[in-house]
């Protein structure tokens, strides 16, 4: 009997390793990139982020030479916009034109990952163009008139590329907060069923760790695999700040997770440790 309670202890411990980095996506799921608010406050700090700010001039600049005909001033008007929208970049009225853009491309990002569809999420920087256009003609900048406001986007996900990534969002967003709940009580009956449950503790917090380092792990190497499968026209500087933006929570918790696996192993070790010894005294006497 406490062989086998042994092994049903040591088989929840495993499995707790396994469901720590799951556990911490389905709360960043269901928090953050499945609530608007949180992920648009998560999206705000990239409005001043240079790299950003210099993808996003480059977008609307490129449209510009693409949609207008100034014959030979036309690389001027480029470059003027791109200054335009760098300078622009810097005011607190694009962190708002920002925000806004951004929570209106939160639904596509949500059906993105919860539906079959092959089309690329991307933000739609009209707002910021015709800001921009507005700056223009105010200084009386020519060939104004022709700067295109419509369809200047830039892309931040490709939906038809997502595959199993895409089932595996859909499950952690059904599961939501009851999964951590559910690991912490694995974790417990792990402990509860343990013969020596001291010992139980150390494997915990090893379990623990070890979760903490595959999700840290994960989010390493999901982040090379998103940004090689974007288009070549997307600016990487850009797509990986935006990538890093959004998964910063997950970095975060997997060193708090890491750093308190490995306190709660250290800590019942010591026990452990302190209490053989105790434990040899007493023969000894």
């Amino acid at each position: 009997m406490r062989s086998f309670l042994s092994t049903v202890s040591a088989l929840l411990i495993v499995l707790v390793a396994v469901l720590t980095p799951l556990s911490a996506l389905a709360v960043w799921v269901d928090q953050e990139i499945g609530d608007t608010d949180n992920y648009v406050a998560t999206m705000e700090p990239l409005a001043s982020d240079p790299r950003v700010q210099n993808a996003v001039a480059v977008r609307i600049s490129d449209e510009v030479r693409k949609r207008t005909d100034a014959g030979p001033f036309q690389e001027g008007v480029q470059s003027l916009v791109r200054e335009a929208v760098l300078s622009f970049a810097g005011t607190a009225a694009f962190k708002g034109v920002w925000n806004t853009v951004n929570r209106a491309a939160h639904t596509a990002v949500e059906d993105a990952l919860a539906e079959g569809g092959d089309s690329a999420v991307s933000i739609d920087l009209a707002p910021v163009t015709q800001r921009v256009k507005q700056q223009l003609s105010d200084e009386g900048v020519p060939f104004v008139d022709q700067i295109p406001v419509e369809h200047t986007r830039i892309t931040i996900l490709e939906s038809g590329k997502l595959g199993t990534v895409r089932d595996v969002f859909h499950v952690l967003g059904i599961v939501g907060l009851w999964l951590p709940v559910a690991t912490a009580l694995i974790a417990a009956a792990g402990v509860l069923l343990a013969v020596r449950r001291v010992r139980a503790l150390v494997g915990l917090g090893l379990a623990l760790a070890g979760g903490a380092v595959l999700l840290g792990v994960a989010v390493g190497v999901w982040r090379g695999v998103c940004l090689d499968d974007l288009p070549p026209d997307v600016d990487r500087p850009a797509a990986g700040a935006v990538y890093d933006a959004l998964t910063a929570t997950l970095r975060t918790t997997a060193w708090w997770v890491l750093a308190a696996g490995l306190a709660l192993a250290l800590a019942a070790w010591l026990v452990d440790r302190r209490r053989t010894r105790v434990a040899r005294a007493a023969r000894v006497t």
